[in-house]
């Protein structure tokens, strides 16, 4: 259902649109998700280990509470079907050094690899520098997520350094990836 209203198209890209979430709801969301090993893997450097929805939301609450505005999180919804495939947090927002960082997950795995996370970060890329006026954006990647890094890339997120060999999984160590994006490259990738 398309909203009229000045501004309501803000959040909307070519697949996918942001929308706010409470926490109950996203939490149960996140819940399903993370019972997906590979969702786990790709998103937190720890054990995938399940968590109750009842945790995750007392979390996300407390997280909310503490620093409700500086993160927004949203639920990344497909136009097509309206269904619930992800979710997208700007987080420590500092308003004072114009710069957030980003985290992402596509949940849904069909909907993994086919474009939907990249619409959905130049959907908050725009957002940041836009609405909250950010200068820069950053964010971690884990070196045995290519799809990941080529992903950012394209939103024009540049490779700013490695953290060598950060943590263990699967019998090996492996890098941290640091990606940045400033307004300026933003400004030029998106004229």
């Amino acid at each position: 259902m398309k909203n009229d209203e000045p501004g309501s198209d803000l959040l909307r890209g070519k697949l996918v649109r942001l929308s706010a979430v409470s926490p109950e709801d996203l939490s149960k969301l996140i819940v399903g998700w993370i019972q997906n090993s590979e969702y786990w893997r790709l998103i937190a450097n720890g054990p995938s280990f399940p968590l109750s929805q009842e945790g995750l939301r007392k979390f996300m609450e407390k997280h909310l509470e503490k620093d409700d505005l500086r993160s927004c999180f949203f639920v990344i919804r497909t136009l097509d079907g309206d269904r619930d495939i992800g979710e997208i947090e700007l987080g420590g927002i500092s308003y004072a050094r114009g710069e957030s960082y980003v985290g992402i997950g596509i949940g849904e795995p069909e909907y993994q690899g086919r474009g939907y996370g990249t619409d959905a970060m130049n959907i908050i890329l725009h957002f940041a520098f836009t609405e909250l006026n950010l200068y820069r954006v950053s964010l971690t990647v884990f070196e045995y997520n290519p799809r990941a890094v080529r992903a950012y890339e394209k939103c024009g997120f540049k490779v700013e350094g490695r953290a060598r060999e950060f943590f263990q999984r699967e019998g090996r160590r492996w890098d941290l990836i640091h990606m940045g994006i400033l307004r300026e490259e933003w400004q030029a990738q998106n004229a």
